[in-house]
């Protein structure tokens, strides 16, 4: 039996190189593709593993990644999104090119690595895309206004894009994690390209908190085992799961809490645990 083939994006840390590790253990073959490929040193030491280059913010190169990956391994039959960043800050301080770096790298080449995967999978008709979200693509966080954008864009695509794409045998799903200890804080950018000076002190004080927040484990519940969220893209891909799967106890019970509490109340509890006091 011919060994399926998955293409993760942003394999380079995090939830990506997990993932990769994960479904090589598990007998696939893998196209681990990250910005910059040379600097890689564990993944392409593993077996049926191809790290390549691919920035989503650039067709160019993924267009080639797919098509280095077909040359090598023959098919790609499931395709995870994993890459991108966040940002951060009031919205009227974010430049344009702040806008469109956020749009581009979580949204958009999103968009573009489907639509590349997509003619390969119709072929074969079979295939399954997942796409790795946020809690923040359900609920909105304070000073994360073009985070969230990005990520509520990429859970209405995959949405809708289920119901256009089953009738080829491809399934589309969404992981949408809370929080969890990645290093995802370093991925994180304050968009601040368009800087106000009457928010200078608003701004400081925020960026204080913010901080303060990374420095120590989220409460109730801590950050989660990133390899959870590993695990759970590998069975999104390779058995029956909803569309839409949380993971961590932080994105659960957050969610739970929004269907029980009042809209004041839960924005209240947003408000409280981010923004300075």
């Amino acid at each position: 039996m011919m060994k399926k083939t998955v293409l993760i994006t942003g394999a380079s840390s995090g939830f990506g190189r997990l993932t990769a590790r994960k479904f090589q253990q598990e007998g696939w073959n893998v196209i681990a593709t990250m910005r910059s490929p040379e600097k890689e040193t564990e993944l392409n030491a593993l077996s049926n593993v191809l790290v390549t280059r691919l920035d989503v913010t650039d067709s160019t190169t993924i267009q080639q990644a797919i098509q280095e990956g077909l040359k090598e391994f023959g098919s790609i039959d499931a395709l995870i999104n994993n890459a991108g960043f966040g940002a951060i800050g009031y919205l009227e301080e974010a430049s344009e090119e702040d806008v469109k770096k956020q749009m581009d790298t979580n949204f958009t080449g999103v968009v573009n690595t489907i639509r590349e995967v997509l003619p390969q999978m119709r072929r074969q008709n079979s295939g399954t895309i997942v796409n790795v979200t946020s809690l923040a693509g359900s609920v909105g966080m304070p000073m994360l206004s073009l985070y969230n954008a990005s990520k509520f864009a990429v859970e209405g695509l995959s949405e809708s894009l289920k119901f256009e794409l089953e009738q080829f045998g491809i399934d589309v799903k969404t992981v949408a994690p809370g929080a969890f200890k990645t290093g995802f804080g370093n991925a994180m950018s304050f968009a601040e390209g368009n800087k106000k000076a009457d928010l200078d002190t608003q701004r400081e004080r925020f960026k204080e908190n913010f901080e303060a927040i990374l420095a120590k484990p989220p409460k109730p519940f801590g950050y989660g085992n990133p390899q959870d969220v590993a695990d759970l893209i590998y069975r999104c891909t390779t058995s029956k799961t909803p569309n839409k799967n949380l993971v961590g106890k932080d994105a659960k019970m957050t969610m739970r809490m929004r269907r029980l509490m009042s809209k004041r109340s839960f924005a209240n509890m947003l408000k409280n645990a981010v923004m300075p006091k």
